[in-house]
């Protein structure tokens, strides 16, 4: 479990295939602090397996899971990627719940400067849009923002002063992928409701029908 608060700019050493895996090697500072073999580091917003560490760097695998759900297997050695590792029972949560389970991709549309704050819009597939709300919670590259707009396949975030410096999201370019993991409470509740719906519409819209006659 994560915040969606990034500790740490990482630099990409190596990221390619190793035998019949895929392996990614990033130099890190801070987020290696206390990390062991087995822990689990969300690289840009994926949740993965350190599998290897030493001074200046860890090493992860990925699935291939992992790549055709998320934006990782595009990194070259050189790129910079978005570091948190996972919280602790202690951790103060100022972002929100961030699982580290990315739902897929998504698609810079454009970037705007705002005074000192910076507006991204981003392209999703109508899959994910449905979990996307306005004032809403959305883990982009693993950095907990709030969504300010939504429309039938974008939605807008606003980025300020003090987190330009401290994500690497911002010095992104239009047309790039971004990894999206959308508010896992809003799946929940489609599941739940899913049976209702298709079986007991009636049941489900007689209460609010006899409060508005009511009135």
């Amino acid at each position: 479990m994560f915040t969606g608060l990034i500790e740490e700019i990482g630099d990409v050493r190596h990221a390619g295939r190793d035998g019949d895996g895929y392996t990614i090697s990033i130099a890190a500072d801070a987020a290696l602090d206390g990390l062991k073999v087995g822990d689990s580091m969300a690289v840009d917003g994926a949740c993965l397996t350190v599998t290897g560490s030493d001074a200046a760097s860890f090493t992860v695998g990925l699935a291939p899971e992992t790549l055709s759900r998320t934006n990782l297997g595009e990194l070259r050695s050189g790129d910079a990627v978005q570091l948190e590792r996972a919280l602790l029972p202690t951790t103060r949560l100022g972002g929100h719940y961030v699982q580290g389970h990315v739902d897929g991709t998504g698609t810079i549309r454009n970037i705007r400067p705002d005074k000192d704050a910076l507006w991204l819009t981003i392209a999703a597939p109508k899959s994910l849009m449905q979990y996307i709300v306005a004032k809403g919670y959305i883990a982009i590259d693993g950095a907990s923002l709030t969504v300010v707009n939504v429309g039938p396949d974008w939605f807008d975030v606003t980025i300020v002063a003090y987190s330009r410096t401290k994500l690497a999201l911002p010095k992104k370019s239009v047309g790039k992928h971004v990894n999206l993991e959308t508010d896992i409470l809003a799946k929940y509740v489609e599941k739940l409701l899913a049976p209702a719906m298709r079986s007991e519409p009636a049941a489900i819209c007689a209460p609010f029908l006899i409060t508005r006659g009511a009135h």
